[in-house]
């Protein structure tokens, strides 16, 4: 199993200090990638979860410059509130001054009170086709491809494109989301299919919708990644979480694997760099070898 680490750039205990302390010890503790959350601007009811946040492709980009080894992901950008060239531009970027590090999560965003406060309400209800055209835009531009593309949002005749990522038009793109409609996208377009707080029983019948949605598209089976929070020693909480002692978590993690899931992003509870340092340290010490 690959482990990634999720960034502590969201909730009121979120600092500059937190995310670079976390990059640090996801570099030393040997995770496979670090990953950053995104909203841009949400009503009152979810400002206790998102309030505070780091802006997401700015954090890539910092968090770029103090690493060396882990690659670099958002788990997920939500597509339809920006702008599908300029966030190729951005994204194209950090993966050339990251040396070719970046992985790019999406998603179509859940809140219409978001895309009102930002001015794209009326993109909501289109907000799927959105991502989908962004995607297939992205890979055409990245790619260095120079002949027209034609979608419903953008008609490019006439553009040059660059610098170019360094990972090309193969640079990974994975989709998250829960419905059928999200699940089609990921086998239609991306190279992973990306949960969040889902736990082994809830996504394995998502996994058949993804794997059918691939062969008629003629693609192989996009890999599969989880983003799981850790609550070592809880006994009881709100949402999904790997509770208990380090053989019930490891034991959740090998029900995930036993599905096909090769990556787990781990989210800690603490945004304290010592606390954070003792946590991560302790699951890679007792839940990981038991895995």
């Amino acid at each position: 199993m690959d482990y990634g680490l999720i960034l502590p750039s969201l909730g009121d205990a979120s600092t500059r200090e937190g995310i670079e302390a976390a990059a640090e010890i996801a570099e030393r503790e040997g995770f496979r990638d670090v990953w950053v959350t995104d909203h841009l601007l949400v009503d009152a009811s979810a400002a206790e979860d998102y309030g505070r946040i780091f802006e997401a492709v700015t954090t890539l980009a910092y968090v770029a410059g103090r690493t060396t080894r882990v690659r670099l992901g958002a788990s997920v950008i939500v597509v339809p509130m920006r702008n599908a060239v300029v966030l190729a531009k951005e994204l194209a970027t950090i993966d050339v001054l990251s040396r070719g590090r970046l992985t790019v999560g999406v998603g179509v965003g859940w809140s219409r009170p978001e895309f009102e406060n930002v001015g794209l309400v009326e993109r909501y209800a289109a907000r799927g086709a959105y991502t989908e055209e962004t995607i297939l835009l992205w890979r055409h531009l990245w790619s260095g491809a120079t002949t027209p593309f034609q979608g419903r949002v953008h008609a490019l005749d006439d553009f040059v494109f660059g610098p170019l990522p360094d990972q090309g038009g193969d640079l990974p793109v994975w989709v998250g989301g829960r419905n059928e409609l999200a699940l089609q996208r990921a086998g239609r377009l991306a190279d992973a299919y990306h949960a969040s707080a889902t736990n082994p029983a809830g996504f394995a019948p998502r996994i058949p919708i993804i794997r059918a949605a691939a062969e008629a598209a003629g693609r192989r089976m996009p890999e599969l990644s989880a983003r799981i929070r850790v609550r070592l020693d809880e006994t009881g909480g709100d949402g999904y979480a790997l509770r208990g002692g380090p053989e019930a978590a490891a034991a959740e993690i090998r029900a995930f694997a036993e599905l096909g899931v090769g990556h787990i992003a781990l989210a800690f509870a603490s945004h304290d760099p010592d606390a954070m340092a003792r946590d991560v340290e302790r699951f890679q010490r007792e839940v990981a070898p038991l895995v």
